[in-house]
């Protein structure tokens, strides 16, 4: 990636972090993506988090469905792409996290969607917001239920594909982005739900510099590989 400059640097447990200083466009992020897996399945690479934030876009995952993407112009760009789930949008104040990681065999790709949820849920934590799982209508990520009657607010999402056992896409969190853009689309395809972000549930302005540290610290507790026997 020629555009954005990048931070190499190297958990306890081993992981590669490669985080982006600039806004990323969708497009630079995903042919990043694409090397890294090939690399990472040759072996050539190792497991390797990418952690950006992108400029504004959607993405369109192989589920979505025709009345859940923008009716007008939206205001950003619409791309497809080859994960699971649905529409989602990505952009300032939110950490996308993409893990470019080998899995053990065998495979448990819905093991590794609830370690990735856990890294969220964790830092989430880290903040005094309560964040869980949802187990019903394919609601992935993660969630604050208020207990009150009112909806769900989703403040984190899980996306994922995984090719010749290494995964690729991953995951974002919301810190202190606009969710107007959420409001143009279905999220995920629930439309009976609300977004938040660690800024809202918090009252008070929490930014992607002082969460970045967290994610970065849960990711090496969470998603490492395990030492060799």
């Amino acid at each position: 990636m020629e555009t954005s400059h990048r931070q190499f640097t190297r958990t306890p447990g081993g992981l590669r972090l490669v985080r982006y200083e600039d806004l990323v466009p969708y497009e630079e992020a995903w042919a990043e993506q694409r090397r890294l897996h090939a690399a990472r399945v040759a072996g050539d690479e190792p497991d390797t988090v990418m952690l950006l934030q992108h400029a504004a876009v959607y993405t369109a995952g192989k589920r979505t469905a025709p009345e859940d993407r923008p009716l007008l112009d939206a205001g950003a760009p619409v791309i497809d792409v080859d994960r699971g789930g649905k529409i989602t949008w990505h952009g300032p104040g939110q950490i996308v996290g993409y893990p470019i990681i080998a899995l053990p065999e065998p495979y448990d790709v819905v093991a590794y969607v609830r370690r990735v949820e856990q890294v969220m849920i964790d830092v989430c934590r880290e903040f005094g917001v309560d964040g869980v799982r949802v187990d019903r209508d394919g609601r992935s990520g993660v969630w604050i239920q208020p207990g009150d009657g009112s909806p769900d607010r989703k403040i984190g999402a899980v996306g994922l594909r995984v090719a010749k056992g290494v995964t690729m896409h991953g995951f974002s969190l919301n810190c202190d982005n606009d969710l107007g853009w959420f409001d143009r689309i279905v999220p995920c395809g629930i439309s009976d739900a609300a977004t938040t972000t660690l800024s809202q549930e918090t009252g008070r302005q929490v930014t992607v510099a002082e969460v970045l540290p967290y994610v970065e610290r849960h990711l090496d507790d969470v998603l490492a590989p395990p030492p060799h026997a």
